[in-house]
């Protein structure tokens, strides 16, 4: 556990955050003042904090000064301390004496040192300013003069970047920084001090954090994007919104895709989180493809050898859901397929172009949102996230795009190679189904697809009951079954056999595998297991 000592003269906001959220366990060994009247004082006796009080008495040099800070320090142990509106400049007395010793100063520096630094900002007219966390060094000379060149001079451990709105004054640009800035940047270097991931070399001026390097999951995560449009509302009218673009992204992307018939409604939120998921869904196949898409599920999706072929075999899966839907589509849209997409209401349709003929009919519905993507290329984007109250996700895409070899088969009963080839299919399909998920397939083409469930074996209830009901020309009889995870008991093989599955394919690990396999010996089904799952939460 990392000991604290904390030095503030007025308020030490910062110091009482550290001390609520205990950034990696650390925990204040006491705070110190040189003001007897400084509100922190009690702020951290409220805390059971112990204090100490040593103001400068008249005449009293900076070095006989913190000759007493050091000696009223000593009867606490503590590795770090941390400053927080401390407002003397610190001479070798001090910080000779003392570990590590760190400040947060409201700029990103070396920009704006100094008292000022909010104004200082300001005045300039920047657009940008922050935070940041350094190591403390000394500012003085031999006599213990400070040299303004030195202030705030000491090596960055971490910064935090905070916008300046047009309109900010110096109190609503401190507030910024101090709550959105200095409370995500103090904790997290005390934090990487108190997890032993940060080496000092004051020699070099240098602060290196370990694990900082990676390449896609670094110790910090930033990143900004810039406002592409206000929407009118967001999933619900009483929810605004509004679409932000990430200028650095060379993946084919939704976001700035040009919406070719002006005349249209502006996508929504809603509109936009499904498009991005059923353009997702076709970026995953050479094949001429097509994804029908609600509520960023698939209601059906399928590769064909022409455009038109995969959407109609696309949207046989189940046409009633597909209605209001969204098509995503990963070849130049043909006229033939255009005149299949406006047979029936769909909010938008995406696509890495258009020839004109289609162009012509997709533009005659009136509110079909119509965008371009372009060539999708070769960029990729290999992270995803999501945000959550207080926080951030953020994980590797699930790019896994399986083989014939990378299948194990465990029942006595050996899959078709017409039955591999539709189970990877399905497998690929199946990454982009809400879990718990169910998916069947016939060759290239989904037959039902049961999305979203909280047990498994209604999953492939549903998915029945969409193959029988819903589908059309197309049955659960002799198609394959696809599972984004493992199956914990027999009953789901048992429900699927009354379905008429003929194989299936899942990830394999449970407890009860050997069950799962006997069930399906017993109903004469080719089962393969991939040895990892798909999940897929939202």
């Amino acid at each position: 556990m990392t000991r604290i000592a904390g030095m503030a003269s007025n308020r030490g906001r910062n110091l009482m955050h550290i001390a609520d959220i205990a950034p990696g366990g650390a925990e204040f060994a006491v705070i110190l003042t040189n003001d007897a009247d400084a509100p922190v004082v009690e702020k951290a006796e409220k805390r059971g904090i112990p204090t100490e009080v040593v103001e400068r008495e008249d005449g009293e040099s900076r070095q006989a000064h913190e000759a007493r800070i050091n000696d009223a320090l000593a009867d606490y142990e503590f590795e770090l301390v941390c400053l927080d509106g401390y407002m003397r400049i610190l001479t070798g007395e001090f910080l000779d004496a003392q570990p590590t010793t760190l400040n947060v100063h409201p700029s990103l520096l070396p920009a704006f040192p100094g008292m000022d630094a909010w104004g200082d900002a300001l005045d300039s007219g920047v657009s940008v300013s922050g935070c940041t966390v350094h190591i403390v060094t000394d500012a003085t000379d031999d006599e213990g003069e400070v040299v303004e060149s030195e202030v705030d001079g000491g090596p960055v451990v971490t910064q935090e970047p905070i916008p300046v709105y047009e309109g900010d004054d110096e109190d609503s640009l401190a507030e910024r920084i101090l709550y959105q800035g200095e409370f995500a940047a103090y904790p997290r270097a005390v934090r990487w001090f108190a997890e032993g991931n940060v080496d000092v070399n004051l020699d070099a001026g240098e602060v290196t954090v370990a694990s900082d390097t990676a390449e896609q999951l670094p110790q910090r995560h930033v990143e900004t994007a810039d406002r592409a449009a206000e929407l009118r509302y967001g999933e619900n009218p009483h929810q605004d919104a509004a679409v932000y673009v990430d200028n650095t992204c060379e993946e084919a992307s939704i976001v700035g895709a040009p919406q070719l018939n002006e005349g249209a409604k502006g996508m929504s939120y809603n509109n936009y989180n499904d498009t991005d998921a059923a353009l997702g869904i076709v970026k995953e196949f050479d094949d001429p493809a097509c994804a029908v898409i609600k509520h960023t599920n698939p209601a059906g999706c399928a590769t064909a050898d022409t455009l038109a072929e995969a959407y109609e075999r696309a949207l046989s899966t189940d046409a009633k859901s597909a209605f209001g839907g969204i098509v995503a589509l990963n070849r130049v849209c043909d006229v033939d397929t255009a005149e299949q997409v406006i047979d029936s209401f769909k909010e938008v349709v995406v696509a890495p172009g258009y020839t004109d003929d289609a162009l012509d009919v997709l533009t005659e519905k009136k509110n079909l949102r119509v965008l371009d993507v372009g060539e999708f290329g070769e960029g990729y984007e290999p992270l995803t996230q999501k945000d959550l109250v207080g926080g951030r996700l953020i994980q590797q895409r699930d790019d896994q795009k399986l083989s014939a070899e990378d299948l194990e088969v465990v029942t006595e009963r050996e899959p078709t190679d017409e039955q591999i080839d539709s189970m990877l299919f399905a497998w690929q399909t199946i990454k982009h189904v809400k879990s718990n998920a169910i998916l069947f397939a016939s060759g290239t083409e989904t037959v039902g697809v049961g999305a979203g469930q909280v047990s498994r074996v209604d999953a492939v209830e549903i998915a029945t009951m969409k193959a029988e009901r819903d589908a059309e020309g197309k049955s659960a009889e002799g198609a394959v079954m696809a599972s984004d995870a493992f199956f914990p008991f027999p009953d789901g093989i048992e429900k699927a056999a009354e379905a008429g599955i003929e194989a299936v394919i899942q990830p394999g690990g449970s407890v009860n595998d050997e069950d799962v396999i006997e069930a399906a010996d017993e109903h004469d089904i080719a089962m393969v297991m991939t040895g990892q799952r798909c999940f897929r939460h939202d």
